[in-house]
């Protein structure tokens, strides 16, 4: 882990005001549209069933659903109840994604580069507006792989542990949501594991004092980033062993997951908005979560990614490659890893039917490396540089310009939505 330079300090600051504008201005006409929309229709029901302990939507697992039944119970079952849950989470998300890009990288400006990319993408902020599992999936990973890298960076066995523990729950919460960052939530051991053999060579068990964590074992790693997770993960079911009908036993983890794999295969009938994984990597195929007229005005929520930001961080894709291969780079080794795995679940997956919105992580992950390659262009002293500033100022611009499209604004007419639509195959 590097070291942060005498002039980076910590932007803590940044990263709690950056979330915290993100929050208000997600926070505003959240409880419109006043009914169910898009996938709404499956997530919302079934988690007012789960409050009365009847199964529903059996092929997800259960604690996206345990979040939002949380809210309604607390609130009511109200549209700000339905989705309140998905938006704290993606504030938090957001703010974890932060605090993950600066232990990581050490780097000041990078990491608020990088957290202003990830609230402009439009994936981030569309996802934290609808009662779906993805936001609180995406959210707990990020806190995950931070309190990861938060250990590695702790001085002292005590709180290195507290962030083991921490990051454990944080990734069997997330599978507990949805399995989508079930690759990203491998990284953790698998980086644990790297750093002790380049450490102590393949002798890796019984090395006593070894790293990256003094004091803490290979064991006791597998502990808290393997089976803590597996175990953590297991316990969001709990509700679903007290079902009134065909309740899940607790000892049929197996049996259970069968169950599931089959619900999820058996969707086949095509959809309109159904995608693939190269169409999510150039924006080719969004996603229409609302078109409708309201009291007498349109609205509309497309599900897009940042025209300008997306396509720039295919750009930085490339020079990631290069700059891990040959500048030793492993902060952007790292991200180009849990890129390429959270990607790569969809390209090998068998399931018949995706969405664009599976590209939600991946795209998080894009921008870290836009946001490292726009910090190496600052650092040149020539002309280059203000490509970095107008990379920036580009998916700020963008992300204020669509706005109205992303957030269900109400539109002077029907046809106004056609000032966002510049291809076809987004309409």
């Amino acid at each position: 882990m590097p070291n942060a330079s005498r002039n980076d300090r910590d932007p803590i600051g940044w990263s709690l005001i950056l979330a915290g504008l993100f929050l208000a201005l997600a926070l505003f006409r959240i409880a419109e549209p006043g009914r169910y929309y898009f996938d709404e229709v499956h997530y919302v029901p079934a988690a007012l069933k789960l409050l009365d302990l009847i199964p529903a939507n059996r092929e997800h697992p259960m604690f996206g659903k345990e979040v939002i039944a949380g809210f309604i119970a607390l609130m009511g079952d109200r549209p700000l109840a339905w989705r309140i849950g998905p938006l704290l989470f993606g504030t938090v998300g957001l703010f974890a994604f932060a605090r993950f890009i600066w232990h990581l990288s050490a780097r000041r400006r990078a990491t608020i580069t990088a957290t202003v990319l990830l609230a402009t993408n439009f994936m981030w902020f569309v996802q934290s507006r609808i009662s779906m599992l993805d936001m609180i999936e995406a959210s707990l990973c990020m806190v995950g792989l931070w309190q990861f890298a938060a250990a590695l960076r702790a001085r002292t066995r005590g709180p290195a542990r507290l962030h083991l523990a921490a990051s454990g729950i944080a990734l069997g919460l997330s599978l507990g949501a949805k399995w989508s960052s079930a690759p990203a939530l491998m990284i953790p051991g698998l980086w644990f594991l790297a750093l002790r053999i380049r450490e102590t060579g393949w002798k890796v068990i019984g090395c006593r004092g070894a790293g990256p964590i003094t004091g803490v074992s290979l064991v006791e790693a597998a502990f808290w980033l393997g089976l803590l997770p597996i175990l953590v993960y297991w316990a969001t079911y709990a509700p679903a062993m007290f079902y009134t009908v065909r309740p899940t036993s607790p000892w049929g983890f197996i049996e259970q997951h069968r169950h599931m794999i089959a619900l999820q295969d058996s969707v086949k009938k095509p959809h309109p908005y159904r995608s693939v994984w190269y169409q999510w990597m150039v924006d080719w195929r969004p996603i229409w979560y609302q078109f409708e007229n309201i009291k007498g005005r349109q609205h509309g929520i497309v599900m897009l990614g940042n025209p300008f930001s997306m396509i720039a961080g295919l750009f930085a894709l490339a020079w990631g490659i290069w700059t891990a291969i040959f500048q030793g780079r492993r902060d952007v080794l790292t991200l180009l890893l849990l890129y390429a795995s959270t990607l790569g679940i969809w390209i090998v997956n068998g399931k018949p039917i995706q969405f664009y919105y599976h590209y939600l992580l991946p795209g998080a992950f894009l921008m870290a490396v836009l946001a490292f390659a726009v910090d190496a262009l600052w650092a040149r002293r020539d002309r280059w540089r203000h490509l970095g500033t107008g990379t920036l100022l580009a998916s700020v611009g963008l992300f204020v310009v669509f706005y109205p499209i992303i957030s269900g604004a109400p539109l002077p007419t029907k046809e106004f939505y056609n000032l966002w639509m510049w291809f076809p195959n987004w309409r």
